[in-house]
């Protein structure tokens, strides 16, 4: 195939460990029901806070697959 279409939807994961294990979080709930994830795109990175610490992390991702 000379070229690909891709499709991308957008979620957000959280962790309270880090902000790339929020990440990793996303793509692992995805690819249960989404097949062929090639690429992502870090749209938002937040925190939440209890008792003005960082209680876990929430980054919204863009992720694109390819459509057969």
């Amino acid at each position: 195939m000379p070229g690909h279409v891709y499709k991308s939807i957008e979620l957000t994961g959280s962790s309270q460990t880090s902000i790339e294990d929020a990440v990793n979080t996303a793509v692992a709930k995805a690819s249960q029901s989404i097949r062929n994830i090639k690429w992502l795109q870090v749209v938002e990175t937040r925190a939440y806070l209890e008792d003005n610490k960082v209680a876990y992390w929430q980054v919204t991702v863009k992720l694109g697959f390819t459509v057969e």
